[in-house]
């Protein structure tokens, strides 16, 4: 892998998935999934502090997701995204840790059984096995709001402000425009297929996250990086996730909620950096 490269891998389904790799070649590599809704360049400033502290880093759009194919047959449950997950990790060709967020965290849980050989680490950014129903139940319905889209960028800032109403209001919204499309009526929505949101996950994906979570190998490093304010991994959750996996760090910013990355980018980063460096060198 080059300094900087594109990165693109179509699945056995025929779905592209498009992102990019940066970061020596040689270094040890950090691969970074977003959350649902998202794509890869939430990651930007994530992946700029990595590569920066001599990581290498990847990241990708999920299917369905910024200039990655939507599924003509609209399968995005979170196994196709799991698969192709270890799709991006055969290709790559060489062990990665993984840094989940949300969606991605799951996909990258789930990818564990099918892939554990190119696994170094695992960060689970805001999400475990049994998370909380209503932090899930808000961010589908933010997910599911302005189906017909907005006018202006500002607009779109002001949703995102409506649901994180603690985070630091953006000072440029055009930045958002990487989030979003533009549609034949000229309005702007969000750069996802709306078929993503799906059905809500059911109790079934609780039992199978938590089985995988208990098959982990015991040497694989494992950190949760949670939000102090989040809604999703809440107290409970984060109890049940440290009675379910003793070995593992956490770390729970403050002042964050569940988009912790976001909300906190600069504490993230110091969590993340710091994990990596210990056990990655």
């Amino acid at each position: 892998m080059s300094d900087s490269h594109p990165l693109s891998v179509t699945t056995e389904g025929g779905i592209r998935l498009i992102g990019e790799c940066d970061g020596p070649g040689t270094a040890p590599l950090v691969l970074l999934l977003h959350g649902g809704g998202q794509t890869r360049h939430a990651w930007s400033g994530t992946a700029a502090r990595l590569t920066g502290a001599g990581f290498a880093v990847a990241r990708y759009d999920a299917r369905g997701h910024g200039d990655s194919d939507w599924s003509p047959s609209g399968d995005y449950s979170l196994p196709a995204h799991a698969r192709d997950l270890v799709a991006i990790q055969r290709t790559i060709g060489r062990p990665a840790a993984l840094v989940g967020a949300s969606m991605g965290g799951v996909s990258a849980l789930l990818a564990t059984q099918d892939a554990t050989e190119l696994i170094t680490a695992l960060v689970l950014v805001d999400i475990v096995p049994r998370f909380a129903k209503g932090g899930v139940e808000r961010v589908r319905a933010f997910m599911q709001a302005h189906p017909d889209g907005f006018a202006t960028t500002e607009e779109a800032a002001a949703a995102v402000q409506a649901y994180n109403p603690n985070r630091t209001p953006s000072k440029n919204p055009d930045g958002l425009m990487r989030s979003l499309r533009t549609g034949p009526d000229g309005r702007l929505r969000w750069h996802w297929d709306p078929a993503v949101i799906g059905d809500p996950p059911g109790p079934e994906l609780e039992a199978l996250l938590s089985e995988r979570l208990a098959a982990l190998p015991p040497s694989l490093p494992l950190l949760l990086v949670s939000g102090v304010n989040s809604d999703v991994v809440d107290a409970a959750a984060a109890a049940e996730f440290r009675r379910q996996a003793p070995q593992a760090e956490i770390v729970a910013i403050e002042r964050a909620g569940h988009m912790v990355a976001g909300d906190r980018n600069d504490a993230f980063g110091d969590a993340i950096d710091d994990f990596l460096r210990r056990t990655l060198r």
